[in-house]
């Protein structure tokens, strides 16, 4: 199929919720991507965040077509050998020791809601209430658009899910202020993606911890974006050295495919039953062999080392940039998470890096984000940052 023929079929058959689409990418390798004109780009986005060990993973697609040969589907209503794998380690390399699989990150968002607010009711106390943070971003689901604290992802959706109530993020003070007897537990990113790569201040998540316990209130983390190595770390969490009561991951999961997954304590897990939440797809075999591959290959000793010191390196080379161009106002992240502000919009700059062949994206709008594969070279990240300096050069 040409480019034109798919830019026909889709603006007719498709739902306009992604507006123009500038290129169709047909094969990908590592940290490459090649488009229907044959023309290869460097991918500093990563499908955004998701394929964090590069695009056809030899273990992920080895595990994936093994797999797709024996059993793609049954229903969570009989065991599933690689769910129970999956779990297990997952709860092997975390806080969590009970696990529950879903699609995207939304999803486990609901879930996350779902829990807290029943694991109050189980225990007789009415606390439904949840406090998330302003620029945060939990999904598209109508419950994860009310806890996402951004207007324009709400806007013509009301009337919204009640009980969640907004504070600063990164503001300990306010946050403590708004706390009521109704709210049972505190929602936030342990790292902000899409509110513009923020990152907490320096023992900001050790103080929501102690908050929590001291205000008898649940801990959720969304480390959807975050999760899996994507800070250096396997979940960013562990820089804090805190543990939440439930967290929510998705994304690179699965290396790209579609899983997601809610964490939590023994405790509080107590807040679910049989037949209080379930997912037709959630933990199927196809999705956690993937998962199971992807997370082997995280785990390996020395790559989380690996992606941090890259990370550090990518980082340095983009605050280099700064003296050069008065229109960078800030670098900041962690890992291979990191956003650089500008004084003025990015959509011409993210335009500019697409034609020279590497892939970037916005995080609002004078915030260009840079989620690389955990896999790629330093070479690769020099490229990136040439790439840059030179769309910065053209303005």
């Amino acid at each position: 199929m040409t480019m034109d023929e798919m830019k026909a079929l889709c603006d007719t058959h498709i739902l306009n919720t992604y507006g123009p689409r500038k290129l169709a990418f047909v094969r990908g390798e590592g940290a490459r991507l090649w488009d229907a004109d044959g023309r290869e780009y460097l991918d500093f986005f990563a499908g955004i965040a998701v394929v964090n060990l590069g695009h056809c993973h030899p273990a992920v697609t080895d595990a994936l077509c093994e797999q797709a040969r024996k059993l793609v589907h049954v229903s969570n209503l009989y065991y599933i050998e690689p769910q129970i794998e999956l779990a297990a380690l997952l709860a092997k390399h975390s806080f969590a020791q009970r696990w529950f699989f879903c699609n995207c990150g939304a999803t486990a968002n609901e879930a996350a809601i779902k829990l807290a607010r029943r694991y109050w009711w189980r225990k007789g106390q009415y606390k439904p209430s949840i406090i998330t943070m302003d620029h945060s971003f939990h999904g598209r689901t109508l419950a994860a658009i009310t806890a996402t604290a951004q207007p324009k992802y709400q806007e013509g959706f009301q009337p919204l899910v009640p009980g969640f109530m907004y504070a600063p993020y990164d503001d300990l003070e306010t946050l403590e202020s708004i706390i009521t007897p109704d709210v049972g537990a505190i929602m936030l990113e342990a790292v902000q993606g899409e509110g513009g790569v923020r990152v907490p201040s320096q023992g900001y998540l050790q103080a929501v911890r102690e908050l929590c316990d001291k205000r008898n209130l649940l801990l959720i983390l969304d480390e959807v974006q975050t999760g899996f190595g994507r800070t250096g770390k396997l979940f960013a969490h562990e820089h804090a050295g805190i543990a939440p009561d439930i967290m929510t991951v998705a994304k690179a999961l699965g290396n790209g495919v579609p899983i997601g997954a809610l964490g939590c304590t023994e405790e509080v897990s107590s807040g679910f039953s049989p037949g209080m939440h379930a997912s037709t797809f959630g933990g199927n075999p196809l999705c956690t062999v993937a998962a199971l591959a992807t997370v082997k290959t995280l785990t390996t000793p020395g790559f989380l080392d690996d992606v941090a010191e890259k990370g550090s390196y990518f980082i340095h080379s983009l605050k280099a940039l700064v003296k050069k161009h008065a229109d960078i106002a800030q670098v900041r992240g962690v890992g291979m998470m990191i956003g650089v502000e500008l004084t003025r919009d990015v959509a011409p700059i993210v335009a500019r890096m697409l034609e020279s062949g590497v892939i970037c994206g916005p995080a609002g709008p004078r915030v260009i984000r840079f989620v690389p594969p955990l896999i790629v070279t330093k070479e690769q990240i020099n490229r990136a940052a040439e790439s840059l300096d030179a769309a910065l050069g053209e303005a």
